[in-house]
């Protein structure tokens, strides 16, 4: 029997999971340079206000940034460009309908490595309303509150 690849977690990007509400996610390859691969290594990126988009039946990760790495030279890569995902077409006409609909989008969840490869968990997901984040924040205490009580 083969075995799985294991996943190592490179960032997760917390922030999604409070402002969205994530109705399916999916994996996607993405392409990267060597010295972005690098910096990914050291944990080195920031996924606060990233996304992707699909330009001409591609589907493309904006705003992601990866930090230049450190060791690199002239040829470093820049930090802030575009990175195309891979993910096949069925899929790419799934996300196309997806994003269609009024208030979906597509986010990145985490990047992580499988099997030495870097991995995306892309998300599509609708914006959650204030009322919503509160209504979260109140069922996470009261949870807490009752695991206090349990406990003692």
């Amino acid at each position: 029997m083969s075995e799985k690849p294991t996943e190592k977690n490179i960032v997760v990007n917390r922030k999604a999971r409070h402002e969205f509400t994530i109705l399916q996610s999916f994996e996607a390859g993405i392409v990267l340079q060597g010295t972005e691969v690098k910096s990914l290594r050291q944990g080195k990126i920031n996924l606060a206000d990233s996304y992707a988009q699909v330009i001409n039946g591609e589907v493309w990760l904006v705003n992601s940034h990866i930090n230049v790495y450190d060791h690199g030279n002239i040829n470093n890569h820049d930090p802030l460009r575009k990175r195309k995902l891979l993910v096949n077409k069925s899929e790419i006409r799934r996300l196309v309908k997806a994003t269609q609909e009024k208030g979906n989008t597509l986010i990145p969840l985490r990047f992580y490595f499988k099997g030495g490869i870097v991995k995306v968990e892309l998300a599509i997901a609708k914006g959650k309303k204030v009322y919503d984040k509160r209504e979260d924040i109140a069922k996470k205490d009261a949870a807490r509150e009752l695991e206090r009580k349990i406990k003692y």
